[in-house]
């Protein structure tokens, strides 16, 4: 049995798990339940100037998030924000972000993702008058754009305190930073930080002055996770609840869980269909064209595209540039996706026998070193060569720092690195996360995934002792189906009710859950 089958099969009977609207409207207040280590820098000249190479001090956080060189936006202000003094309009200088005077600009942002937020607005409606959260001190590491201000500020009007930094160095909106600082949230965070400067922001959230201290935690990528396990394990041993959504995070979960150094119950939700068919799948679908166009202003029709996984993430971009006529080759090591690939008309390759082809190479795995220097060797000139995966692990970007090549800024997050005989290559976000540094993603999509997380707090802050054990869980099919209702008025969607003796037939509640606890797509 897998590791995520035994998480499954932990989880409490779905007869008995989730009530949430009835909760709402009829249980009294506060009863709300939901029960049914550094190297030297080394020096390599550039063109444009000489940038630096920094090794990460821990090494599973080089695994995800940290950054073997990393550029600083300055176009606007050199000064580090960290080097800066700021209040927000109420005297409190909790929070180091780019420039608090952005707030208005980052509050109509948020206004803006709230009309397309209609769901987690709706939760926040519903549940604000009882508090489910109330007590909870949630230190959060995601992406901080408008769509998360959004949830943050949802689960403040649920009653909880929140402290927030950003899971990766170029997806911050500097704006929307400012306004959660105005707005009283202790946000660590700017567009560009370095190495150093996104370890100092998750550790400023965890270490908060004044005697706070967190007991719910909301992660990314497992960074936070991984850092509060490190560094703090006094404040990790009274942690009630970590919610992840990441595939990188979860396999860091259970990788702790597997070694017994989980003592904290934790929640999968990347494993949700919510999150893994509409997060991974029909975001990154407009997304990996958005990010592309943005960064390259390239033409996809007749372009030779090699997609490296094809998981949810890997079918959203295969099927998005089959649309406008790219040549979609897919790898794989799963014979089932493979197959899945192969039904939609893909050619399944090995990388290495068609990497000279190639125009496009984009990796979706979650894996390491998927693109390696041989890979990158060969090559042909102008190939684009970009992440959509989470971690910036799947493209080999520090074989690229050696003397011999050379690195040119063309645009923001756009690179030529050129080898002696002239060949260049197009590299993107220095390997990162594409869509969110390059781009945006659509906002209807980041509801869905909020709403998921915001019920997933609610449940463990909330759940009674022994319900959950120091495990990971995977969200209950019933909460699944909740977060699909609270989507579907945007559509003017109306949902056929099951007849008694329908119902009796199938076996099923009226009321759901109408798939079983193991269903995933």
């Amino acid at each position: 049995m897998s590791a995520m089958e035994a998480a499954a099969g932990d989880e409490p009977h779905a007869s008995d798990r989730f009530t949430f609207m009835a909760a709402v409207s009829k249980t009294p207040k506060k009863q709300i339940q939901f029960a049914d280590d550094m190297q030297e820098f080394t020096k390599f000249p550039t063109k444009t100037g000489r940038r630096s190479l920094s090794r990460s001090i821990s090494q599973s956080s080089t695994d995800s998030y940290s950054s073997v060189a990393s550029y600083t936006d300055s176009s606007d202000d050199e000064t580090s924000p960290r080097d800066k003094q700021q209040t927000n309009s109420k005297g409190s200088s909790d929070f180091c972000v780019k420039n608090i005077k952005q707030v208005e600009f980052g509050r109509r942002e948020i206004e803006i993702a709230e009309q397309e937020m209609t769901a987690l607005i709706s939760l926040r409606k519903r549940a604000q008058g009882e508090k489910p959260l109330s007590g909870a001190k949630i230190v959060g590491c995601t992406h901080i754009t408008a769509q998360t201000g959004v949830l943050i500020e949802t689960l403040c009007a649920l009653g909880a305190q929140c402290r927030w930094c950003a899971c990766n160095i170029y997806s911050t909106q500097n704006e929307v930073a400012a306004a959660l600082a105005e707005s009283g949230v202790a946000v660590f965070s700017w567009k560009g930080e370095s190495e150093d400067d996104f370890w100092w922001c998750i550790d400023r959230c965890v270490n908060a002055n004044g005697g706070w201290q967190a007991n719910m935690i909301l992660d990314d990528g497992g960074d936070l996770t991984h850092w509060v396990y490190k560094k703090y394990p006094n404040i990790y041993k009274k942690i009630r609840g970590i919610v992840e959504e990441s595939v990188t995070g979860v396999h860091r979960l259970y990788q702790l869980s597997k070694a017994g150094k989980l003592c904290v119950p934790a929640m999968n939700v990347n494993d949700s269909v919510t999150k893994q068919k509409f997060d991974n799948l029909y975001c990154c679908r407009e997304s990996i064209l958005d990010g592309l166009k943005r960064s390259t202003d390239v033409m996809f029709g007749g372009k030779q595209v090699v997609v490296c996984g094809y998981g949810e993430v890997g079918k959203g971009c295969s099927a998005a540039l089959k649309a406008l006529g790219a040549i979609v080759h897919v790898t794989e090591i799963d014979p089932i996706c493979a197959l899945q690939a192969c039904m939609e008309g893909f050619r399944v390759v090995k990388l290495n026998e068609v990497i000279r082809q190639m125009d496009v190479v984009i990796t979706c795995t979650g894996n390491k070193n998927v693109v390696t220097r041989e890979h990158l060797d060969r090559m042909k000139n102008g190939c684009i060569v970009c992440n959509m995966g989470h971690s910036n692990t799947e493209i080999d970007v520090s074989s690229l720092r050696m003397p011999e090549l050379t690195w040119e800024r063309i645009r923001s997050q756009v690179d030529h690195v050129i080898w002696p005989d002239g060949k260049r290559i197009v590299l993107l976000a220095e390997g990162r996360l594409l869509n969110l540094s390059c781009s945006t993603i659509p906002t209807f999509v980041l509801s869905i995934t909020a709403t998921t997380e915001a019920l997933a707090l609610i449940e463990l802050y909330n759940a009674p002792e022994g319900r959950y054990k120091q495990d990971v869980y995977l969200l209950p099919k019933k909460m699944d189906e909740y977060v699909a209702s609270l989507h579907l008025p945007s559509f003017d969607a109306h949902l056929t009710e099951l007849s008694d003796e329908q119902a009796k037939y199938l076996g099923l509640n009226k009321n759901g859950p109408f798939k079983p606890n193991y269903y995933r797509y």
